[in-house]
């Protein structure tokens, strides 16, 4: 992984949130497998939350890696977790030079994308907002506090193409459209105060492509041929375009080739 911190130097922790599984988990292994990466902070859910399946891949990898992994526990969607959350990343020592954050909700047993208005359930559209929109800014929030204003970092949210109130030419799935279209709107905005604020952050939205995960599985019958992409692929991207956009293209809404997408 190319240096995402430029000329400035760093501390050599990253941070990943939602790294369980799909391509939080990817991102975590392409990271701890670059030597320049001193620490990777991983976040999962709390362990009560978390399916037996979501505990395999990070504990692989902390007997592989040892204390170069720190797994940590994050609910996004409960304010106390993310206030805890904060002090672990104040308790950093020099800092995050690059925080992803890979978590995401598009499907939860009665929760399911709509097709017709008829579909929209407030509570659900109030849980997708939660998780793809609030959760991301809260996180944008913990990571600002913890950082030094004269340091460079970056800090990219995955969103989604889908998202794109410029590209919506399908309609239908209301709910994740809509988080993911305010998630790009967050992501914007937080870009514009940090270039007084935080003026050698980063501040990224990225679409990572349809890739071979639980979020995408039901729905990957109208995917084209090589169009789904592994996980392990995604997330080599994902790092490839996170490197070239630092310090020249914060506020961006990025495709997984680089290309700048449309809000």
């Amino acid at each position: 992984m190319t240096d995402p911190r430029g000329s400035a130097g760093g501390s050599g922790v990253s941070l990943v949130v939602g790294a369980s599984r799909g391509i939080g988990l990817a991102l975590v292994e392409a990271q701890l497998a670059d030597a320049s990466v001193r620490r990777v902070i991983a976040t999962r859910r709390p362990l009560s939350d978390r399916p037996l399946s979501d505990r395999a891949g990070l504990g692989r990898l902390a007997q592989r890696y040892g204390e170069r992994l720190q797994c940590v526990e994050l609910d996004v969607t409960d304010e106390a977790s993310v206030t805890a959350f904060a002090a672990v990343l104040r308790a950093v020592d020099g800092g995050v030079d690059l925080a992803i954050h890979a978590a995401g909700l598009l499907h939860d047993g009665a929760l399911w994308p709509e097709k017709a208005l008829d579909d929209c359930k407030p509570g659900n559209l109030r849980r997708l907002f939660e998780v793809n929109s609030i959760g991301p800014l809260m996180v944008a929030s913990a990571l600002l506090q913890a950082q030094d204003r004269r340091r460079r970092f970056t800090y990219a949210a995955l969103s989604a193409m889908v998202g794109s109130i410029g590209d919506n030419r399908l309609g239908g799935w209301y709910g994740y459209r809509a988080s993911k279209a305010a998630l790009n709107q967050f992501i914007r905005t937080l870009a514009i105060e940090c270039r007084v604020k935080y003026p050698l952050a980063t501040i990224l939205a990225l679409h990572p492509g349809t890739t071979d995960t639980g979020l995408s599985r039901p729905f990957q019958r109208n995917v084209r041929p090589g169009r789904l992409f592994s996980p392990a692929t995604t997330a080599a991207r994902i790092l490839r375009v996170i490197a070239s956009a630092e310090g020249t293209r914060s506020g961006c809404f990025l495709n997984w080739d680089g290309s700048e997408l449309p809000w």
